[in-house]
């Protein structure tokens, strides 16, 4: 099927042919066959890199009025405004922050690029432009399984749905355990592949042979001047080394490579044993890797800046949470430019932008948890295996899991020949179901616990186990939500009652803050109220102490200098140092709300990462958060009547 023959007009049909779309992939062949182009739903489970973005535009393209474009990160949603922007004669929005908005300017684009926690924000906000919707895109549908921001997608698309019954849903995933269970919750066609541009092989390496899933092998010659204690060659059972091996043998063959970690850390120390490789001069793009390590020089002067600089002067990156977005985006613009070999990365780059390699080596395949070192998810190192192969330029992706002869056996079963993690519901999880459920009282949208079940009829949980298997749960957040004084019952009878916010309720909603947190902020106000002076280091223990800020690590090492800070400024903070309900998170918190305070005092980033050692991308995350929560703690202070002056003194000084 060619692109010419679908109903798109010229312009873009030569827009598609100006960068080498004339043919239609058959998965997005299926995904015409089932109507996108016709209104119709469409669940497409097929694998990365097979084609789903213009399965997206086409739905867009074609629908009947405007179109909204989900994605889970910004840094995607910025990739993806990006692509729809280049289409002729469409105009194009993107939305990923301002929570406390309604985002009405949005209202007259074409398509609106935006994540989920922005368009359920709007929608809490009284956005109308939502209603005029004529298609929704919901890309990474499989992360309606994530703790975090699945319920806010599984809430937010159900929402969409019901506010208009005429939207066509378009739900984009990677290849699943229960695609047909999504498609039956959205009432839609599926479209479900193994097809790929590029054929993938997977195969588990022990000491430098790999043995393939389509039976070929491949050996690879290990640097063997690694010499352990005893004297003995020990690069065989070393995974970095064999890592190190694997990205040797696929740059010198003209390929890139991703290589997955389990942490920070790691991935530098092995972008920095990589650096000792010299690979810029196999593939001869010195000059081109000099370029990129500027670029990285002029983002700041931190370490990690100059580690990451001197790093792809030699044709490698590493790529992690803690990098400052700068950071990120001359990573990723290098690599897909050819112009750095090889990246050493967290599994956060497999969920994110497009950056195809030849290989892809994932050398950790269990991690750390709450019960200790576990099995990452199959689903995961799928994505990341799904990484390789480059469309155009390679016969075949690989993907290698370093192993050794104990976990062979383990790691071929669960990654090779395993299937993905079917799609679970995470909505009953209690501190998520009691944010949607204030937030359905808040709107307006449910006055009573019936007609909170209602709201969530429309849900994947509803679906898959039927909303009536929410009602205790729901009553239990109700509950939780009238002792936080988020809620209030206003009684007509012994058991005829209505459900209403109160005015700390609705504000917390459309601030877009947790429950949990608006109770927290507004405690921190009255306490902070009561306090001789409260200065702007109180505003920011008070915003960091909730559940919206993220965790700040504490070294064992500085355990006892948080602590004594604590104790030296005691009189400026809001909180009790002998009796928190989690003191180890409340010094977290104090070290967080420290930092953030030092950098409006006027530290450097430089000296702030140093001091604290955390990312630069950690503080960039921490005060962008700090400013989200202050506008909260602002808009919390004049609904209650507790106004504290350091509140707005921090806010405009951060």
């Amino acid at each position: 099927m060619r692109v010419r023959d679908l109903p798109l007009s010229s312009r873009v049909v030569d827009h598609f042919a100006e960068r080498g779309v004339r043919e239609l992939y058959p998965p997005q062949r299926a995904a015409v066959d089932a109507g996108v182009c016709d209104g119709a739903d469409v669940v497409a489970a097929v694998p990365t890199a097979s084609g789903k973005t213009l399965v997206a535009q086409l739905a867009l393209l074609t629908a009947n009025g405007p179109g909204l474009y989900v994605c889970p990160l910004r840094a995607l949603a910025r990739e993806k405004y990006e692509t729809f922007a280049a289409l002729p004669g469409v105009d194009v929005g993107i939305s990923t922050g301002d929570f406390d908005a309604t985002g009405e300017a949005l209202a007259g684009n074409d398509v609106v690029v935006a994540t989920s926690e922005k368009v359920d924000s709007a929608i809490r906000n009284g956005a109308s432009w939502v209603d005029a919707l004529a298609c929704v895109v919901v890309d990474e549908v499989h992360l309606l399984g994530a703790t975090g921001r699945g319920p806010t997608l599984e809430v937010t698309l159900a929402t969409l749905r019901r506010r208009n019954p005429d939207l066509q849903t378009v739900a984009l995933s990677a290849t699943v355990d229960n695609p047909e269970a999504i498609a039956d919750w959205l009432d839609a066609a599926l479209v479900e592949s193994e097809w790929r541009p590029v054929d993938l092989r997977t195969g588990v390496a022990v000491g430098g042979e790999v043995d393939f899933d389509d039976g070929t092998s491949l050996s690879v010659d290990l640097d063997e001047t690694e010499i352990d204690g005893d004297g003995d060659a020990d690069d065989e059972n070393d995974p970095t080394e064999v890592t190190a091996a694997l990205v040797a043998d696929a740059v010198a063959d003209g390929g890139q490579c991703l290589a997955f970690v389990r942490s920070r850390r790691e991935a530098v120390d092995l972008a920095e044993r990589l650096a000792e490789d010299g690979l810029a001069a196999e593939l001869g793009i010195d000059e081109a890797a000099a370029a990129a390590a500027e670029e990285a020089t002029d983002v700041d002067g931190t370490l990690t800046g100059r580690q990451l600089a001197d790093c792809l002067r030699t044709g490698v990156a590493f790529h992690h949470a803690g990098l400052r977005s700068g950071h990120r985006a001359v990573v990723e613009s290098a690599f897909r430019e050819r112009d750095v070999a090889c990246i050493c990365a967290t599994p956060t780059l497999a969920a994110g932008v497009n950056v195809p390699a030849r290989r892809v080596v994932v050398r950790d395949q269990r991690r750390y948890g709450e019960g200790g070192m576990a099995w990452i998810p199959t689903l995961e190192v799928h994505q990341m295996c799904g990484r390789a192969g480059r469309p155009g330029l390679d016969p075949h992706g690989e993907a290698v899991l370093v192993a050794d002869a104990d976990t062979r056996g383990e790691v071929r079963e669960r990654y090779v020949e395993g299937e993905p993690e079917a799609v679970e519901s995470q909505l009953a999880e209690p501190g998520a179901l009691r944010t949607h459920v204030l937030a359905a009282v808040a709107t307006g949208f449910a006055a009573t616990e019936s007609e909170i079940l209602d709201v969530f009829e429309g849900t994947f949980y509803a679906r898959e186990t039927g909303a009536g298997g929410l009602a205790d749960a729901v009553a239990v957040a109700v509950d939780d939500l009238v002792a936080a004084e988020m809620v209030a019952r206003e009684t007509g009878g012994v058991e005829d009652y209505r459900l209403v916010a109160t005015a700390a309720g609705e504000t917390t909603s459309k601030q877009y803050v947790r429950p949990e947190t608006g109770e927290r902020i507004v405690a921190g106000l009255r306490a902070a109220a009561d306090l001789s002076e409260a200065t702007t280091l109180t505003a920011f223990e008070v915003i960091c102490d909730t559940p919206d800020m993220q965790d700040t690590y504490l070294g064992n090492a500085e355990r006892a200098d948080i602590y004594q800070f604590a104790r030296s400024n005691a009189a400026q903070l809001t909180t009790d140092m002998t009796d928190p309900d989690d003191f180890e998170g409340w010094l977290e918190s104090v070290k967080t709300a420290r930092i953030l305070d030092e950098w409006i005092g006027g530290a450097t980033v430089e000296e702030l990462v140093e001091r604290y050692r955390i990312g630069p991308g950690d503080l960039d995350s921490r005060v962008e958060r700090a400013e989200w929560l202050l506008s909260a703690a602002e808009a919390l202070g004049e609904t209650t009547g507790v106004r504290v002056p350091a509140v707005s003194r921090a806010r405009s000084r951060l």
